[in-house]
């Protein structure tokens, strides 16, 4: 039976849990309200025994820097290691971000600050699993770390000037974005404001909560995840892409 694996490196803020879905909720929306999943919670020391036994495995946003001196990082780094091949990995902003620094690569707080609001991504490799086929995407972004190198077997599939390493993959078995795909538009402008002005200059939450207005990209980079994940078929031509 199909089953995902939810790796839960951190939660929303305080102030927010209340006002929009809970954090389970979100991640549901990438993969569709029937598909079974199951929650680990990595900052209590909580990882599958076993990844086989997942069709895939999603590894979560988090407040945490992969450099930073916590007791659940360094077991993270190595289930991820360690499960590699064993199932379909899929990392979102932090989880992106230590995928990247598990498999060899480097991540520092970026000199460019923080990326907010809504930015636009040039997809630069063609994965089987992206249907329908966009030449970018548009999707929401929070965050001050980057991926600032990749090892040699890496493939970049999404690219901007501000975030070179936007999308990564290793293989056929693990992918991972910077973006943040189960952000609704009125989230990513709720946690905005919540930090302007003591973490985001105002201006720049101007400039992104402006962005936030434009059409966004969402059901295009669900549909790739639920492909890859869900190992789903691309849709035959004269039936359409469904979005």
């Amino acid at each position: 039976m199909t089953r995902i694996a939810i790796l839960e490196t951190g939660h929303p803020p305080e102030h927010l849990r209340d006002a929009f879905d809970d954090y389970p909720a979100r991640f549901r929306y990438l993969l569709g309200e029937n598909v079974p999943t199951t929650r680990f919670d990595v900052q209590s020391g909580h990882l599958p025994d076993d990844p086989s036994i997942f069709t895939g495995v999603i590894v979560t946003g988090s407040a945490a820097g992969v450099y930073d001196d916590l007791p659940w990082i360094a077991p993270l780094v190595d289930w991820l290691r360690a499960a590699r091949g064993k199932t379909r990995l899929l990392g979102i902003c932090f989880g992106h971000q230590v995928i990247a620094h598990a498999f060899g690569g480097r991540v520092e707080k970026s000199h460019k600050g923080w990326g907010v609001g809504l930015h636009r991504y040039d997809v630069v490799s063609h994965e089987s699993w992206m249907h329908p086929r966009a030449p970018s995407i548009a999707i929401p972004v929070s965050h001050q770390d980057q991926v600032v190198a990749v090892a040699p077997d890496t493939r970049v599939i999404a690219s901007c000037e501000f975030t070179p390493y936007a999308g990564l993959a290793w293989g056929e078995d693990a992918v991972s974005f910077q973006c943040h795909p189960e952000f609704q538009p009125a989230y990513a402008a709720a946690l905005i404001e919540g930090r302007r002005g003591h973490r985001i200059p105002h201006d720049l939450a101007d400039e992104a909560l402006l962005s936030l207005e434009g059409a966004n990209d969402r059901a295009v980079l669900t549909a790739w995840i639920r492909a890859y994940l869900l190992l789903t078929p691309p849709p035959v031509e004269a039936d359409g892409s469904g979005i």
